[in-house]
């Protein structure tokens, strides 16, 4: 249900500039992500489930101001890591 700790290991890897690089907005935004479709298998079971749909909704917003920054900052790196992750944008 949650993303566990070697979820998160596997998208720092994948992601990160550097070995100890946890902190940067393609990680930040890869991590995310991955809540994100968490709490969506979640809500399709527990349609009921306010509480978790404010808090897809407040991750999304996140996700979006960060990936504008990231697209203000590195263009390039914003394709790449809209494309690796299939958001569509």
């Amino acid at each position: 249900m949650t993303v566990t700790k070697d979820d998160k290991k596997k998208i720092i890897k994948a992601f990160s500039k550097k070995t100890s690089d946890t902190g940067s907005a393609e990680v930040q935004i890869a991590i995310l992500t991955a809540k994100i479709e968490n709490l969506k298998e979640h809500l399709s079971t527990h349609k009921k489930d306010n509480h978790s749909r404010r808090w897809i909704m407040i991750m999304v917003a996140k996700r979006r101001k960060m990936l504008a920054y990231l697209k203000r900052k590195n263009p390039t790196k914003y394709s790449e890591v809209i494309e690796k992750l299939k958001i569509r944008k």
